[in-house]
């Protein structure tokens, strides 16, 4: 049966990749509110060329002395000498122009963002700038607004400069963040979907980070497919273990995931690497014995003490009982093994030739026993014929032949589980594993 261990594997796994998702995305945004000061230079320099953009000496001179000193990353004493400039009366546009804009690189200097911003922001309606302009100013006062935690403001700023032609995906990220930290989480997936469907469309892998922050998304917002489904995109573009843990105890999780696929679950635990404790690969070697497969369940113990999981602790000597039973099982099954071929093929169903074809599969004899379990298909009368192709996928991995195990797997349509698991697996063997 599905262990409560699965169930809430998939419930700490939702909340460990919100808690992790934003320390993670890098953004540099202390940069984006620090303007190259190289333009100001320059327009000093031309002034007598532009008689109309030109600043007095009593404005110009600590303006460049400001200029200088951030240069050298000495702020404070930049600031003053802004403030220097700023007393001077009957300033005009292009002074009061200067005067806020390398006011706001002295504030970001000093890390004073919400002062910084405030400036920048300033600086971008000024008349003084030119359209191009406008859009980095609004950018570095988007930056400086993120930095004071004022998120309200950088998705306002956000809006704005996509609306006027920016193009900048350094503030797409950190406009979706403003949304997503600002808890409008619909705006925030509304344009994380939009820019992972681009990067897809183009033949890209979207940015793991988005992908991150998509499932956070639908976290906040209690979709749980949606989650499902961003979780599977993370899965396929970026195999970690951890994402594959969430992925698969999230569908063992789902209402209506029938008890009945607990092996099936197992095989593709083990397949992804995500059995993490000694109950686990327990449950899965006797769900083998069970079902008649000594050789999937030998090769599970087998698993277990690989991983050092099994033979140690208090419970290794029922692990110990529990190889032993499985060697003794695999020996007595090699031995009878096709004694039953002629009754599994008379039979007026295919679910006896299924298991005995699995069986064949899992003993190494992959033609003859896929060549049953194909016979069992076309035979029909099968219990369960989702099952059924989920098996014969299984077994086309296991003989190396995962293009045709995804063809079967993507037959399989039950929605009990096994489509799930069978487009799990499909993700898996998509990546050449």
């Amino acid at each position: 049966m599905v262990s409560r261990s699965a169930i809430l594997n998939a419930a700490r796994m939702r909340h460990c990749l919100a808690g992790a998702v934003l320390a993670g995305i890098a953004l540099g945004v202390g940069s984006i509110g620090f303007a190259n000061l190289a333009p100001i230079r320059s327009a000093l320099a031309q002034e007598k060329k532009s008689p109309g953009n030109s600043a007095r000496p009593e404005v110009g001179k600590p303006i460049q002395a400001a200029l200088e000193l951030l240069k050298h990353k000495r702020g404070k004493e930049a600031l003053a000498k802004v403030q220097e400039a700023d007393a001077v009366p009957n300033k005009n546009a292009y002074e009061a122009y200067l005067v806020v804009r390398v006011r706001a690189q002295a504030e970001a200097a000093l890390g004073n963002a919400a002062a910084s911003a405030r400036d920048w922001e300033a600086t971008a309606a000024s008349s003084a700038v030119s359209a191009a302009e406008r859009l980095q100013f609004i950018a570095a006062a988007a930056g400086q607004y993120y930095l004071a935690k004022n998120y309200g403001k950088v998705a306002e700023l956000g809006a704005r400069y996509f609306k006027d032609g920016g193009t900048d995906k350094a503030i797409r990220t950190l406009y979706i963040q403003a949304l997503y930290l600002g808890n409008d989480f619909a705006a925030a997936g509304k344009e994380l979907q939009g820019q992972i469907q681009a990067e897809e469309q183009a033949g890209k892998a979207p940015p793991e980070d988005q992908l991150q922050l998509l499932a956070n998304v639908y976290v906040k917002t209690h979709d749980n497919a949606a989650y499902a489904g961003a979780l599977e995109k993370l899965v396929a573009y970026y195999p970690k273990k951890d994402y594959w843990l969430a992925v698969v105890s999230g569908v063992a999780a789902r209402p209506g995931f029938s008890e009945r696929l607990a092996l099936d679950l197992a095989r593709l635990k083990l397949a992804t690497g995500t059995m993490r404790t000694a109950a686990e690969y327990v449950e899965a070697a006797q769900l083998s014995i069970l079902a008649g497969l000594p050789a999937e369940a030998k090769k599970t113990v087998d698993q277990g003490y690989a991983a050092g999981l099994l033979g140690t602790g208090p419970e290794a000597d029922r692990h110990r009982r529990l190889k032993d039973m499985a060697a003794k099982n695999l020996a007595e099954d090699s031995k009878a093994l096709g004694q039953d071929d002629a009754e599994a093929a008379a039979a007026k169903d295919g679910n006896a030739l299924l298991n005995a074809g699995l069986n064949y599969v899992l003993h190494g004899n992959f033609d003859k026993g896929l060549k049953m379990m194909e016979q069992a298909m076309r035979k029909g009368g099968l219990k369960h014929p989702d099952d059924a192709r989920l098996h014969l996928g299984y077994a086309y991995h296991i003989a190396g032949q995962n293009q045709q195990a995804i063809k079967v797997l993507k037959t399989v349509h039950g929605t009990d589980g096994t489509a799930s698991l069978a487009h799990l697996w499909s993700i898996y063997l998509g990546r050449g594993s």
